[in-house]
């Protein structure tokens, strides 16, 4: 029995369903206490102490079903139906009582030495399930990663039930070697065939369970470092699930290093003062306190078309962090700047990105005019405590660059950041200002992959977050 739990935990892993050590023994318990027999009953104890969320009972109750079905050689040789689970139910224990080579089938079925060849004679499923499972267990075929490796374990697995050994009987018996007949050769010969259909099948389903997800972690490992304005629509549900995660990440990692600091250290002077009329038995305690801060953030994207895909993966990585982050005001612009704020708070980020593109996206770049903008309306919202992120290629079509605004935003802000897509080796060529704006910005760095822009964020939040 410990096998299998250990399997199906290994596959609920693999569907992304936490499950803990802790959680893994109560399973094995869960198993022990209850078994097989009630297949309701096991589905729900084990959902009840594996599955913590809604969305993992969906995956768990995925998992369970695919793992537990066990439809191999439900239609044995003579046509009829196994049992209704595929574990042989009442027409395959009927092939297989008595003797094994008592026949029970068409054409004379004769006993062989081969266990194999007697179970397809007698057309028992249950028998042909059991051991195609224990062949894959000898041959790891859980351990399957990638779809081309179905047939590689597929025929190892046959292999390890006997596969060759079956082969040899049936030539034997072609050459009149053994004594059969003919409707006994035909039933071996197409019980061969249905072995390799089964194998096949079976290797379906491992890889579904075990492997599909190693699929997705490739492709997401692949998108991760992959240019984002190379990162085809197609892929934009997936991006904002690999976003999601990571910044899920990193709010977690600063919610609790804000809630250590929060605990705070023993005022050892003023626990003493305070309890010296109790001969310093220190009855009354008091600790220091540590100011927490979360960071207001002010975001200024540029949308045009050189730099659109990168802005919407920042917006919907920034709005991701809201947990550490008190104070969001967000920006974009081509020419004019436009508070995008409101839009995004009243839709979900991944409804108003298109939104925001739609109304101001893909036109000619100014940054001249955006920065006259925020200094005419919005330099209020600049001061001591916010950290400013500006993501753009600085490319303002000859137009004037404004950098005396940009020194005064630097002047009033604790941080500025600006994150370019472009090479530092593009910087000020053509007509890029980026070597005008650079001297105003705290940091300044190369962006143009998800996984830069998390290293980018991950050191922001390090900086400001005071613990």
């Amino acid at each position: 029995m410990r096998q299998p739990v250990e399997n199906f935990i290994r596959a609920l892993r693999a569907s992304d369903v936490r499950v803990s050590v802790a959680e893994a023994i109560d399973a094995h318990n869960v198993m022990a206490q209850i078994g097989f027999d009630d297949r309701n009953l096991l589905r729900s104890s084990l959902r009840l102490t594996m599955a913590k969320s809604i969305d993992e009972k969906h995956r768990f109750d995925e998992v369970f079903d695919l793992f537990f079905a066990r439809d191999q050689f439900q239609i044995n040789l003579s046509g009829d139906q196994d049992g209704e689970d595929g574990e042989g139910g009442e027409s395959s224990a009927q092939a297989g009582d008595g003797e094994p080579g008592d026949g029970g089938g068409e054409g004379g079925d004769q006993p062989t030495d081969n266990a194999l060849a007697n179970a397809l004679l007698n057309g028992d499923g249950q028998a042909l399930a059991r051991q195609m499972e224990q062949a894959a267990n000898q041959v790891g075929a859980g351990n399957i990663r990638y779809f081309t490796q179905r047939g590689y374990f597929s025929r190892r697995i046959l292999d390890q039930m006997g596969l060759a050994e079956l082969e040899q009987l049936i030539a034997r018996m072609n050459r009149g070697e053994l004594d059969a007949d003919e409707a006994t050769i035909e039933r071996l010969g197409a019980g061969r065939q249905r072995l390799f259909e089964e194998a096949r099948n079976f290797m379906d389903r491992q890889f579904e369970l075990y492997a599909r997800s190693a699929g997705e972690e490739l492709r997401e490992e692949f998108l991760q470092v992959t240019r984002l304005s190379a990162i085809s629509p197609r892929d934009f549900e997936r991006m904002h699930r690999i976003v999601h995660r990571m910044a899920r990440k990193l709010a977690s990692r600063y919610v609790r290093r804000r809630k250590t600091a929060k605990r705070g250290t023993l005022d050892i002077r003023r626990t003493m003062r305070a309890n010296m009329g109790h001969d310093g038995v220190p009855f009354l305690t008091y600790w220091k306190q540590t100011k927490i801060d979360r960071p207001k953030l002010v975001v200024i994207c540029d949308v045009s078309q050189s730099v659109a895909a990168a802005a919407r993966f920042l917006l919907l990585f920034v709005y991701a962090l809201n947990e550490v982050v008190r104070d969001i005001h967000s920006f974009a612009f081509s020419s004019h700047a436009m508070e995008i704020s409101g839009i995004v708070e009243d839709h979900d980020v991944e409804d108003a990105i298109p939104k925001v593109m739609e109304a101001i996206g893909f036109r000619s770049t100014d940054y001249g005019q955006m920065l006259q903008d925020l200094n005419e309306d919005y330099l209020d919202l600049f001061d001591r405590h916010t950290t400013v992120m500006i993501l753009g290629d600085a490319r303002s079509n000859y137009g004037e660059a404004r950098a005396d605004i940009m020194k005064k935003i630097y002047d009033r802000s604790r941080r500025v950041i600006w994150i370019n897509p472009e090479p530092q080796s593009f910087w000020g060529l053509g007509d890029s200002e980026m070597k005008n704006y650079r001297p105003y910005c705290h940091v300044a760095a190369s962006c143009n992959t998800l996984k830069q822009l998390e290293r980018i964020l991950d050191n922001m939040l390090k900086s400001v977050m005071r613990v």
